[in-house]
This record gives C-alpha cells, structure tokens and sequence, in this order.
C-alpha cells in the first residue's frame, strides 16, 4: 500500500512538472495563453490527480506506466 501511495506522488509531481514546463515553454516562444486556458488546463490536472487519489483509495492501484503503453503498441 505504501509503494502504490509513494509511486502515486511520484507520478502527481511529475505530471505537474511537466504541465508547468509546457506552459512556460509556450509563453517563452511567444504563444500567448489566456488566463482562463491556463486556469483550465490546471482544473484538468486536478481531475487528473483526483481520478489517481480515488483508484487509489478504492483499492485499484495505480497504471503503471508501462502497462499503459502496451496496448497501444499491440496496435501498431
């Protein structure tokens, strides 16, 4: 249970790391983003940790990330 809640945090702070990375790039190049997108890509994150914490709590786990690319390299 420990591993499964450790990995998850993991996962959270990675995934913020990478939302932020990719809206600061864009501003750097230029791009302009209004604040409502950026407020709105950030509640989709929330929904994004939100659906982890709750599989999570009701016992599913987490998708590893190499499970999650199998299938679709099935397809190929």
């Amino acid at each position: 249970m420990i591993t499964a809640v450790i990995t998850a945090l993991i996962y959270i702070v990675i995934l913020a790391i990478v939302v932020y990375i990719i809206i600061w790039v864009l501003q750097i190049i230029g791009v302009p983003l209004p604040a409502k997108i950026v407020q709105l890509i950030w509640v989709v994150f929330a929904l994004v940790v939100l659906l982890i914490v709750v599989n999570l709590l009701l016992g599913g786990g987490i998708p590893h990330l190499g499970k999650l690319a199998a299938p679709m390299m099935l397809h190929a």
